[in-house]
């Protein structure tokens, strides 16, 4: 994976948005061009992301991306915290794409960004 790549959290954003983007995909194709990765995950709503993304969370995948791959046990020791937990996190966050394991067993994350968009709800109308 590129260095340069780009996780997208979206909160609220309906099925609209994963249409568009696979319609981008698709005419690139079709013009013979290389698709632009995109990679992404979706929440219904915001509490439903902050259960997974949590403070401690993106406290290791700042710490991953600074530091590179490393073991699940060397991450614990490096933020002081229980290897348990770090690895109960890592595993909720490569479940949500956000870590990944590379061919030696160690773990970190590919994206050199992660881009969080919240929609907020529709306003009713009176």
């Amino acid at each position: 994976m590129e260095d340069n790549q780009i996780l997208n959290i979206k909160v609220r954003a309906g099925i609209s948005n994963t249409l568009r983007n696979a319609k981008k995909t698709l005419e690139a194709i079709e013009r013979g061009q290389n698709a632009e990765p995109y990679y992404g995950v979706g929440f219904e709503d915001i509490s439903q992301m902050l259960s997974i993304f949590t403070p401690r969370r993106w406290d290791l995948l700042a710490w991953l991306r600074e530091q590179g791959a490393m073991t699940v046990a060397e991450l614990a020791r490096q933020l002081s915290r229980n290897y348990k937990n770090v690895h109960d996190d890592v595993e909720r966050l490569m479940e949500w794409l956000a870590v990944e394991k590379d061919e030696h067993g160690k773990v970190f994350t590919p994206y050199s960004e992660i881009v969080v968009d919240v929609h907020m709800p529709d306003r009713k109308v009176a």
